[in-house]
């Protein structure tokens, strides 16, 4: 079996080494998908110069080029995002506006270069909205080319106004952790399956 390539984009508000619940839950997707013969990776977005902007470079040292040239290679993207005021964060936001430049580049049969990648959302948070912020990622996501599969997201939220955090909190088997492997199981399929039958010209 092939092995497929995934990437999480954490959207985190802390640079490393500070702790993340978002990347704690990405991992665990990583870990998960590797079940499926799927490889990975997370690239923590306030780690690097990404700049404001919708498009593919926005120059003078913009390290999103880099960053994109990882999501091209892989056949699945997780975007993986805390919960502010009911929010995705504000790093998800500027990774959509960035995605949206996509929607100018094609391949020579005229595609999107992000058809025939599946994606997938990760949300964690002391409030509620996992659902809103699921909604918004994923059709963000679906509108600059990627397909969702099936129950493709996982989550985790404390009680509101709460101080712990996912990573505190304990194993959570039947609740996120199935959610996160019902999200492994059916991203790795759609990517594989597009992978031998891609979307038609």
């Amino acid at each position: 079996m092939t092995t497929l390539k995934a990437l999480v984009l954490c959207c985190s508000l802390k640079p490393s080494p500070a702790p993340s619940s978002s990347e704690l839950l990405g991992r665990e997707v990583l870990t998960a998908l590797a079940d499926h013969d799927v490889d990975g990776e997370v690239v923590r977005i306030v780690d690097h110069d990404v700049r404001f902007g919708v498009s593919t470079d926005e120059g003078d040292g913009d390290e999103w080029p880099a960053i994109r040239e990882k999501i091209l290679a892989a056949q699945i993207l997780i975007v993986s995002t805390p919960i502010w005021m009911g929010q995705p964060s504000s790093v998800c936001k500027m990774v959509l506006e960035r995605l949206d430049a996509e929607l100018s580049e094609t391949d020579d049969q005229g595609r999107l270069l992000t058809y025939g990648k599946a994606a997938a959302v990760t949300v964690v948070g002391n409030e509620d909205g996992a659902h809103h912020v699921t909604a918004e990622v994923f059709q963000a996501l679906n509108d600059v080319g990627f397909t969702i599969p099936a129950a493709a997201s996982t989550y985790w939220v404390g009680e509101a106004m709460g101080s712990v955090d996912y990573s505190d909190a304990g194993p959570k088997p039947d609740t996120t952790g199935k959610a996160t492997a019902t999200l492994a199981t059916n991203v790795a399929h759609v990517a594989r399956l597009m992978a031998t039958q891609p979307y038609p010209a």
